[in-house]
């Protein structure tokens, strides 16, 4: 897996792009000779996440892909991912977006980080993606063996406007900790969290990612790691919060820790505008369905790509074209 996400490391060049003032899709397709709606020429702009995570990846992928298979002229933003994602789809500044289900139930309904002043995002889900799986990292021999422990340390809890953010802070208060007081703060992406973590410049590092994280995986292969035990603070972040989390595993062989360890799971969601042309929204889905082996080349979370939970576990409503794409494939229930 490492080989296949190094691998992978110019084609995420080629199909990331810095700015927020990417174009477009069109709203209205361009009919073919046959009159089947074509998309060729036709721009996308994906936001993703920051270096040594997966959605910067997996959006790469899925630019190469649509571009491919589609003719589009897609590209994949890299962002602080999920927050910051929303507000990007909010705003007319992008078209799809990777986020986290308790970050796009908090855009679509005005809360958290979208309450007043902040407006709402009009958005809607194509898919359920895969699982996040909430990683709090420590050196094996950092003498924090609990959450508690990390009181009085240096804590890098993600991305300012990331969704990992939102997640650590929640997690603290469910160990009743102040995550404003009670740590030394951090805002930093995934590889500069390995990389300080590494270097002895922070305590711990919280991100929320797809197995396996690349910047963790990297940071595993010369740093004994291990990962805290999140058990207790599931239940508690899903009654004050939503029912949005859910316990997970990571398993020992991920990073090559001692034990398994359960931790706070989130449900990826795949969104788009609401005003997304819904045969694009659906060619997309085929797309992405059909040509499922070539997503997994990119990041092993495209194993999870299955059209029956594709349709559980979002917050949001689904797109119009996203409906019509699973009653075609016989999995739409509702």
């Amino acid at each position: 897996m490492r080989n296949a996400i190094r691998f992978v490391a110019p084609l995420v060049a080629a199909f990331v792009v810095a700015g927020c003032s990417a174009p477009r899709a069109a709203s209205t397709p361009t009919p073919s000779a046959t009159g089947t709606p074509s998309f060729t020429g036709k721009t996308l702009n994906i936001v993703t996440g920051g270096t040594g995570a997966v959605y910067i990846v997996y959006g790469a992928g899925l630019a190469d892909l649509l571009n491919r298979k589609l003719g589009t002229a897609a590209s994949a933003q890299s962002t602080t991912a999920s927050v910051d994602n929303m507000k990007l789809i909010r705003d007319g500044k992008a078209d799809i977006a990777f986020t986290l289900a308790d970050t796009a139930f908090d855009a679509v309904n005005g809360k958290g980080s979208f309450a007043a002043p902040e407006k709402p995002a009009d958005a809607k889900v194509l898919a359920v993606l895969y699982s996040n799986l909430t990683h709090l990292v420590v050196k094996e021999s950092g003498g924090i063996n609990t959450v508690t422990d990390l009181k009085g340390k240096r804590v890098s809890m993600g991305s300012a406007g990331s969704g990992t953010e939102i997640i650590a802070n929640r997690t603290l208060e469910a160990y009743g900790l102040d995550p404003t007081n009670d740590i030394f703060r951090e805002r930093l992406g995934a590889q500069d969290s390995a990389n300080n973590l590494r270097d002895g410049k922070i305590d711990a590092f919280f991100f929320s990612g797809g197995l396996p994280v690349p910047a963790v995986l990297d940071l595993a292969t010369g740093t004994k790691i291990k990962m805290l035990d999140l058990t207790d603070s599931i239940q508690k972040m899903s009654t004050k919060y939503g029912n949005f989390y859910f316990p997970i595993k990571i398993p020992k062989t991920t990073y090559n820790t001692t034990a398994d360890v359960t931790v706070s799971g989130v449900a990826n969601l795949l969104v788009v505008p609401s005003s997304f042309d819904p045969a694009l929204a659906q060619a997309i889905l085929a797309t992405m369905f059909d040509n499922k082996a070539d997503l997994v080349k990119v990041h092993a979370a495209a194993n999870d790509l299955v059209l029956e939970s594709a349709v559980v576990g979002s917050p949001i409503d689904y797109h119009q074209g996203a409906i019509d794409f699973y009653k075609l494939k016989g999995v739409w229930k509702k």
